[in-house]
């Protein structure tokens, strides 16, 4: 074993005193203690009175088995490692030791190859713990009322960007890609801004269908349509004096885009099935994830609208563009989920923090929050080590992704349709399985409008 491993206490406990013996010799380690028992009893007093770092105990002990001597250690040491060892452990063994705390589980036939290993790796991880043991970072945010944590200089702009805009009434527009924390930043602007007595109205304007979006945002009187039962105030009555955030902004159909243009131009509008006009005094913060530069080129998105929301844009750096946000963002995640559930206080190391830096993060800090989130979840000790980060793996090379799919396509098409036809309609289907049905969800996996999507999925004639 490595010098580096040192002043390390390992204890043995088994009845057998061949194997006491046997181990004691196999590990031997400069600057390894290693200590032996041949009861639980004996090994709870060694506990108590030493601090051990790894303790490998026999499930088959007296006067009580190795799972209920390993809960007493973690009750007495939970840093200890209990390792415990059996002839032939059974599926539900394995399971209830692991739940219960177990470092590892190992069959005493597989010992000569994997005990010494093992014991390795358990050192090292408790070295690893040492080094990342340290108080807690504070936690930069851009205020109490608001979590947007992050130090790097392209995240402290958006900070500046917001004090600014925050005491005009112009329209912002908030980019960047999902996940990065657009409707955070909404509500930053509304907090900061002399509207923030009012409410911030929120709506998703790519998860509502273009005939319920109208409604939703300019209400309705009773008898309008199918199931207008009663008169009800729009979005924009709601918001009046404060702040309406319209999210995805991107995805509006052109026809409501014209409406919302007249709400920006003259701050008047109808309910549907109304003659008359109202007004209203709101304040219009967007978002979106695409480039509505391309959308408008695209005849997408309107271009009187586009600039009648640009007047002030807010852009939101991606995750993998600001690495060194990374280690308070998994901090901050670490502390609300913990304190959440009831858990231990959990804490990540240096190398763990490294790996976090090293990902792409496509999804951005949702992917960042879900990631601590399972691996808090599957944590087996409270420090996270890079084998505790579930990561997904680098992709394949586009190309050959690309012909594959390409090919696989092409074969599976039916005989008698339009390949392209037949392609776009699974495509979409399939989008929306893997979307749980929800039409917006399976827009954005795509990148193209809720429109698009129906039409790919209507029945052809």
């Amino acid at each position: 074993m490595p010098d580096s491993l040192s002043e390390e206490t390992l204890l043995l406990v088994d009845p057998d005193h061949d194997f006491l013996d046997w181990a004691s010799k196999h590990l031997a380690a400069k600057d390894l203690r290693i200590l032996r028992c041949d009861n639980a009893a004996n090994a709870l007093k060694v506990v108590e009175k030493t601090p051990v770092s790894v303790v490998i105990a026999s499930i088959s002990i007296q006067p009580f088995d190795g799972v209920e001597l390993m809960g007493r250690i973690l009750q007495q040491s939970p840093q200890t490692l209990v390792i415990l060892t059996a002839g032939f452990p059974s599926t539900s063994q394995i399971i209830e030791a692991t739940q219960k705390g177990a470092h590892d589980v190992l069959r005493k036939e597989s010992l000569a190859f994997e005990l010494r290993p093992v014991i390795e790796s358990a050192l090292q991880t408790q070295e690893d713990r040492r080094s990342a043991a340290q108080p807690e970072p504070e936690l930069p945010t851009l205020d109490g009322r608001v979590k947007i944590i992050g130090v790097s200089r392209s995240l402290q702009e958006v900070f500046k960007l917001v004090g600014r805009v925050a005491r005009s009434d112009a329209p912002v527009l908030i980019a960047g890609e999902s996940g990065t924390g657009k409707e955070l930043v909404a509500k930053a602007v509304h907090e900061y801004s002399p509207r923030r007595q009012k409410e911030l109205i929120t709506i998703n304007c790519g998860a509502i269908p273009e005939n319920l979006l109208e409604s939703e945002l300019f209400g309705h009187e009773k008898g309008s349509f199918t199931g207008a039962i009663a008169r009800r105030a729009g979005r924009f009555e709601q918001a009046d004096g404060g702040t309406l955030f319209l999210d995805e902004i991107g995805d509006m159909p052109l026809s409501i885009q014209v409406k919302l243009l007249r709400v920006l131009q003259d701050g008047s509008f109808s309910r549907v099935g109304a003659n008359d006009t109202l007004t209203t005094d709101v304040r219009i913060v967007a978002a979106t994830h695409k480039n509505l530069a391309s959308e408008v080129a695209s005849g997408r998105f309107r271009e009187d609208l586009y600039y009648r929301l640009n007047v002030v844009e807010l852009r939101i750096p991606a995750l993998r563009e600001r690495p060194e946000d990374i280690p308070l963002l998994a901090e901050y995640f670490l502390q609300r989920i913990t304190k959440k559930n009831g858990m231990a206080r959990i804490r990540i190391s240096a190398e763990a923090i490294s790996a976090l830096q090293s990902h792409h993060w496509p999804g951005n800090v949702r992917e960042l929050e879900n990631t601590i989130a399972r691996a808090c979840a599957l944590a087996s000790s409270n420090i996270l080590l890079p084998a505790d980060i579930p990561l997904a793996s680098a992709p394949a090379k586009a190309g050959t992704r690309i012909k594959d799919s390409l090919d696989q396509i092409i074969n599976a098409a039916p005989t008698g349709e339009d390949v392209l036809d037949w392609s776009g309609r699974e495509i979409a289907r399939r989008a929306l399985e893997r979307s749980d049905g929800d039409l917006k969800e399976a827009s954005i996996l795509l990148g193209i409008p809720s429109s698009h999507l129906k039409e790919m999925l209507a029945p052809k004639n």
